[in-house]
């Protein structure tokens, strides 16, 4: 009875025995699978992170190309601008991402290239937009140009024209004479004698002038001996006035509202002193021009 129930228990171990063998196959096995999908989810998720690594770098450089592209042409980068920073945080921490976060930033990542694409369109119509306002500033600038040119002709036809009018103007004197008076109011024509010269008078009219306007003017008269010196005597009446920017003195003066009627002015002057013998010469102004001249002789 004994050699049975040895050999019962001998079987009952073994298949004991063979049942936990085939359990831990089994365990080893399934072990191998799981450590097998894990690796190749670690190599796809490797894979997939340079990838997408090496694509957001280039993104980054071509956002950053862009943004300086359409700042030169005046467009809008605040767009570009936000998916940079988008960029560089991605870049940051894209190392510490799942495989199943990096697929979610490759989706991202086809984003921003679409924005790129657009942005791309829109550089085009930028610069398109830029020859046409460049083709147009030079244009204009050419029209300008000619316009200045207009102008300045203009103004420098409208100076001369001007100038030739202050010209036209000026007035003259004709019908000039000069005459010694005597104590007793007797006048001599030049050459005069010393003795005679008591006062000197010059007489003459003011020439018609069509151009001129009716207005107030200055008549002066001056005297001038054979050194080229003024003879003046304030006290007499005599003064200064301005000639080529130069303070001159004038032997006497009128004030006379000129009406274009060719009016006719005399003017006595009383020296107070004997002439010296030479020639003289009288000269009549008015607004800092001459308006004639004449002379006489003194023996």
């Amino acid at each position: 009875m004994s050699e049975p129930r040895k050999n019962n228990k001998a079987a009952v171990a073994i298949a004991l025995l063979s049942i936990v063998v085939i359990v831990q196959g089994i365990k080893i096995y399934l072990d191998y699978k799981d450590k097998a999908a894990v690796q190749q989810e670690l190599d796809v998720t490797s894979e997939n992170l340079e990838s997408t690594l090496t694509r957001l770098n280039e993104i980054k450089t071509e956002l950053d190309d862009k943004i300086q592209q359409i700042e030169k042409l005046g467009g809008d980068v605040a767009e570009l601008e936000k998916a940079r920073a988008e960029v560089e945080v991605e870049l940051k921490s894209v190392r510490k991402r799942n495989n199943k976060a990096i697929l979610e930033l490759k989706d991202r990542v086809e984003g921003y290239e679409e924005l790129l694409v657009a942005k791309d369109q829109e550089l085009e119509r930028l610069q398109s937009l830029n020859k046409e306002l460049y083709s147009e500033n030079r244009n204009l600038k050419t029209k300008q140009n000619v316009l200045s040119d207009s102008i300045n002709r203009l103004a420098k036809n409208k100076d001369d024209l001007q100038t030739k009018v202050n010209i036209a103007s000026q007035l003259k004197v004709e019908n000039v004479m000069v005459a010694a008076l005597n104590s007793k109011g007797k006048e001599r024509e030049s050459p005069f004698r010393s003795r005679q010269l008591d006062k000197l008078k010059v007489e003459f009219n003011i020439a018609e002038n069509n151009v001129a306007p009716i207005e107030g003017k200055k008549i002066m008269i001056r005297v001038i001996d054979e050194s080229g010196q003024p003879i003046f005597n304030v006290e007499k009446g005599s003064g200064t006035f301005m000639l080529d920017d130069r303070e001159e003195f004038y032997t006497a003066a009128q004030e006379i509202l000129f009406d274009n009627t060719k009016q006719k002015l005399t003017f006595v002057y009383e020296k107070g002193s004997d002439y010296a013998s030479g020639n003289y010469t009288v000269e009549i102004f008015t607004d800092g021009y001459k308006m004639g001249t004449v002379q006489f002789s003194v023996k």
